[in-house]
C-alpha cells in the first residue's frame, strides 16, 4: 500500500465532492481497484478531463489499481448528464483511433507498463456492450431498476422539465448503460470503486444499486467538484475553444500561456489541483504569492508543472522563453533560439506585412518601415522613434535608421521582427 491516504490528499487539494459511505474504510482495508469513464469524442484529451486525470493518478500513487474506461459504447449514445442537446454518435474505427491516442496521452501520467499489481489498464466498455442484445439487456438488466428510480436523477428531471429537446429513450437508457459497466468491472476486475464528476453522481449510484441488488455486493462512489474559475465561467475553454493536451491542436506555448494567465484565485485552487506539489510546497508557494502577487509566483510555477507533465521539460523552456521574449526582457539570443512555429504562435495576431527576399542587401531599415510596409507612416516619424530609442529589430535596439538589412538578420531564414514602443510588434516576412 502507499504511504499516502488517498482521500486525506484529494481533500486537502480541494478534489472532493461527495463520498458513499464505506469508501473511506474500502480504501484503508486493501488495495482496491476503481475505474473512471473517459469520454471518446476526440482523439485528444482537452484540460477539463485533467481532473479526472489527476484523481487517478493520485489513486496510483496511493498504492491502488486505477483502471481508464473509455466510453466506446457509450459514446455511441451520448450522455446527458450537464447536457442540454444529444451529442453526435461514433462509427467503431473512429472509436479505435481515438481511443489509441488517449491512451498515449494517459500513458504519461499513469503506469501501464510495469508489472506492479496496480499498474493502471485501459479498458473500452464497447468491447464487452457490442455482444449484448437489446433483448439480453432489458430481461437481464431493465427489469432491476425502476423507471421511477431512473426518474428521480436530476440530469433526467432537468431534461423532462424542459431543457433542450427533451431526452430520447436511447438518452434516458445511459445510465442503465453505465451502471451495467460498473456492473461488469466489479464482477470481472474486482473494481469496488467509481470516480467521476459531481454531475456523474446520479449515473454512477445507478451502478451501486445495479452491484446490490443483482449480485448482492457492495460498491462505491467518490466525485470530486466540477471545476470552475473565480468569475463563475466554464473552466478550460477560452474564446477559440478547448485547450487540448495534443500539440496539434493546442501548441505547448498556447497551452502554458493558458495556465500563465489564470486569476490568483483560480492559480490558488488549480496548483492543488492540477499538479502532484506537496503541501508543503503549495502552501509555501502561496504564502510568496500573497506577500508579492505582481511576481505571479503561482502563475509561474503551476504553468512549468503542468507543461512539463504534459508535454516536456523542452517543451516548456520553449514555451518560457517565448513568453519572455513577448512579456519579459529576453535576450536577443533567445529570440533567435526558438523555431518558426513558436515564433508563429507567439506573435499570432501582431500585424504581418511581406517583402521580396531580393529587397535585402542594400534595403534601409527607414525604408522599410516607411515605404515597403506601413510600420511608420512617415520616413520622419521613424527617424525621430529610433533616435529616441524607441525602436528595435530582432529585440535589439536599433541606433542608425539608415542601417542596411541584409539575409543574416532573418529569423528562422524568413522573419523580421519589429518593435515600436512597448508593446506594439510587427512581422515582417521575407519571401
Amino acid at each position: 500500500m502507499g504511504t499516502k491516504n488517498f482521500i486525506e490528499e484529494l481533500e486537502w487539494r480541494g478534489m472532493i465532492h461527495t463520498i458513499m459511505p464505506g469508501a473511506k474504510e474500502q480504501l484503508e482495508k486493501e488495495m482496491t481497484t476503481a475505474y473512471l469513464g473517459i469520454d471518446p469524442t476526440a482523439d485528444s484529451l482537452h484540460i477539463g478531463h485533467l481532473v479526472g486525470v489527476m484523481i487517478l493518478k493520485h489513486f496510483q500513487l496511493c498504492g491502488h489499481r486505477p483502471l481508464a474506461l473509455v466510453g466506446g459504447a457509450t459514446g455511441m449514445i451520448g450522455d446527458p448528464s450537464g447536457k442540454s442537446q444529444e451529442r453526435n454518435l461514433l462509427d467503431e474505427p473512429t472509436l479505435r483511433h481515438n481511443q489509441e491516442a488517449i491512451k498515449r496521452q494517459l500513458a504519461k501520467l499513469l503506469d501501464f507498463e510495469s508489472d506492479a499489481p496496480n499498474a493502471a489498464v485501459m479498458v473500452n466498455n464497447y468491447d464487452w456492450m457490442k455482444e449484448f442484445s437489446f433483448l439480453d439487456f432489458i430481461r437481464d438488466i431493465g427489469k432491476l431498476i425502476t423507471v421511477n428510480y431512473m426518474m428521480a436523477k436530476d440530469s433526467v428531471k432537468k431534461r423532462f422539465n424542459g431543457e433542450g429537446d427533451g431526452m430520447s429513450f436511447t438518452e434516458f437508457t445511459y445510465q442503465l448503460v453505465q451502471g451495467y459497466d460498473f456492473m461488469h468491472l466489479y464482477e470481472t476486475m474486482n473494481c469496488k470503486i467509481q470516480l467521476g464528476g459531481a454531475d456523474q453522481w446520479g449515473n454512477i449510484t445507478t451502478g451501486t444499486e445495479l452491484i446490490r441488488r443483482k449480485l448482492g455486493g457492495e460498491a462505491y462512489a467518490i466525485t470530486c467538484p466540477l471545476i470552475t474559475k473565480a468569475d463563475g465561467t466554464k473552466f478550460g475553454k477560452t474564446e477559440s475553444g478547448n485547450v487540448w493536451l495534443d500539440p496539434r491542436y493546442t501548441s505547448p506555448y498556447k497551452f502554458y500561456q493558458f495556465w500563465l494567465n489564470v486569476s490568483d484565485e483560480d492559480a490558488e485552487r488549480y496548483i492543488k489541483i492540477f499538479t502532484l506539489l506537496d503541501r508543503e510546497t503549495i502552501e509555501g508557494l502561496i504564502a510568496e504569492h500573497r506577500a508579492a502577487p505582481h511576481l505571479r509566483i503561482l502563475q509561474k510555477r503551476l504553468a512549468e508543472e503542468i507543461t512539463t507533465m504534459i508535454h516536456s521539460r523542452e517543451e516548456y523552456e520553449k514555451a518560457a522563453n517565448a513568453s519572455a521574449i513577448l512579456f519579459g526582457g529576453a535576450a536577443p539570443e533567445t529570440l533567435r533560439s526558438i523555431d518558426e512555429m513558436t515564433l508563429l504562435q507567439v506573435f499570432e495576431g501582431v500585424p504581418q506585412f511581406r517583402i521580396a527576399r531580393t529587397d535585402l542587401g542594400a534595403l534601409p531599415f527607414i525604408e522599410l518601415c516607411a515605404e515597403k510596409t506601413q510600420i511608420f507612416p512617415s520616413k520622419g516619424e521613424c527617424r525621430k522613434m529610433v533616435q529616441g530609442g524607441g525602436v528595435s529589430l530582432n529585440k535589439e535596439k536599433v541606433a542608425d535608421p539608415m542601417r542596411a538589412l541584409t539575409e543574416a538578420d532573418l529569423l528562422a531564414g524568413k522573419y523580421l521582427l519589429v518593435q515600436k514602443g512597448k508593446k506594439n510588434y510587427y512581422l515582417v516576412i521575407a519571401e
